[in-house]
């Protein structure tokens, strides 16, 4: 899963980074206020992780603030010092989904974190996505559109895969790097530009109407586009 750490104090960002990183999960830090409020509401993410007291003028629970009035609903879990009732209702009251004191035991911290980011997945059947007369059986790694079977290799199953998971939802070249070729840095290459216009014959070239869009500047888009 993707997370965004905004924390200020270096050691205990790399520390949740490693450990994040250890369990299987992709971390995006940031240490000041500003960069962390600019990468929350203009990126998509699985969840945010942040520390209250942040400098640059703009603090934890600002951040919290602004995500819920853009009616954001990625999960936040709130990192402070500050361990009183009154600071935690608080932080749950402004937005946050939990609320962690320091200083904290890694392996509750895994816990929380990950029981945040199953509350926030889709409620889609557990074996299969669907948009419009699209469907993926992930059980059996099959693809039909209209009844129809679709042939995918599996790099291009899992693309359509993380595609249709974010149903409706722009995602970047770089989401689709980091998750379907593991790859944490652009290769400068047409990779991701290939695998989609093959994808796009097989899922939309036979079909109406067109599924896969690439949305100029941003990334692509799977969904009925209005």
């Amino acid at each position: 899963m993707k997370c965004l750490l905004i924390e200020d104090d270096v050691k205990t960002s790399q520390y949740i980074c490693n450990g994040l990183k250890q369990a299987g999960h992709i971390v995006y830090a940031c240490s000041d206020g500003v960069n962390g409020l600019h990468q929350a509401i203009n990126e998509t993410w699985d969840i945010v992780i942040l520390d209250r007291m942040l400098p640059g003028g703009v603090d934890g629970l600002s951040i919290v603030a602004k995500l819920r009035d853009l009616r954001k609903k990625t999960p936040v879990l709130i990192l402070s010092a500050l361990n009183s009732v009154d600071e935690r209702v608080r932080g749950l009251k402004t937005g946050g989904d939990d609320y962690l004191s320091k200083p904290f035991a890694f392996s509750e911290f895994l816990a929380r974190v990950e029981a945040l980011l199953r509350r926030g997945e889709p409620q889609t059947d557990a074996d299969q996505l669907q948009v419009a007369d699209l469907v993926l059986d992930r059980s059996s790694l099959r693809a039909t559109r209209g009844g129809r079977l679709i042939n995918l290799q599996p790099r291009e199953f899992r693309l359509l895969e993380y595609l249709m998971r974010h149903a409706g939802q722009v995602v970047t070249r770089t989401m689709l790097l980091e998750a379907v070729w593991d790859c944490h840095f652009d290769p400068q290459t047409n990779v991701i530009d290939v695998q989609i216009s093959r994808l796009r014959t097989k899922v939309d070239k036979s079909f109406s109407p067109a599924l896969i869009h690439t949305m100029r500047g941003a990334g692509y888009m799977i969904g009925i586009n209005d």
